[in-house]
């Protein structure tokens, strides 16, 4: 029974931190991107990380277009979710610090590609189920998913009107996230 509850409060601990993890990378995005700021999904985006970002930003410069205070608040919470499940796991696991934090940016990495991966499959499914319309939604998801899908749609022209370079994005995704060196655990 111990083992049954351990694992639902280890899965409830890691989906909670993925969830806030990837509004803090849209984060990043948005602002990288520069998505319409106006849109009511960026303005959500924004006010829900901006108290923890906004501390952060006072000791800790943007980069141009990066936003690197939030990369440290997305890299400190990947670190304690790295330690939180070390802790809730039921064997004896131990990290060094610097392998934790090794590990913070890997899970930042692979949240990154299935945070692409995730964008890129709705948008394609909102231009197949409803196409030529425009939503809130559609312009964030087209705003940061062209960078990925422009270079790709160079080298590779549409096949019969259909564009496949979505397709070519997501399996590319799907390689780095499995190449990343990330113990299972903390996927």
């Amino acid at each position: 029974m111990y083992g049954n509850a351990n694992d639902a409060l280890l899965f409830l601990v890691d989906t909670l931190f993925a969830l806030y993890i990837v509004v803090v990378l849209l984060r990043i995005l948005l602002q990288y991107t520069r998505a319409d700021f106006y849109n009511p999904i960026s303005q959500f985006v924004w006010q829900v990380t901006q108290p923890p970002v906004g501390l952060l930003g006072r000791a800790i410069p943007r980069w141009g277009r990066f936003d690197a205070a939030a990369a440290v608040f997305a890299l400190a919470l990947c670190f304690l979710n790295i330690e939180a499940d070390i802790w809730l796991h039921p064997l004896d696991i131990r990290a060094q610090p610097l392998m934790a934090l090794w590990w913070s940016v890997l899970k930042a990495l692979v949240l990154l590609c299935n945070l692409y991966f995730f964008t890129i499959l709705v948008q394609v499914l909102v231009s197949w189920l409803s196409p030529g319309t425009h939503s809130p939604a559609t312009a964030v998801l087209w705003s940061l998913n062209e960078p990925l899908l422009r270079p790709v749609r160079q080298y590779l022209p549409p096949i019969g009107g259909l564009d496949i370079s979505p397709l070519v994005v997501m399996i590319g995704l799907q390689v780095i996230s499995r190449l990343l060196p990330l113990p299972g655990l903390f996927r």
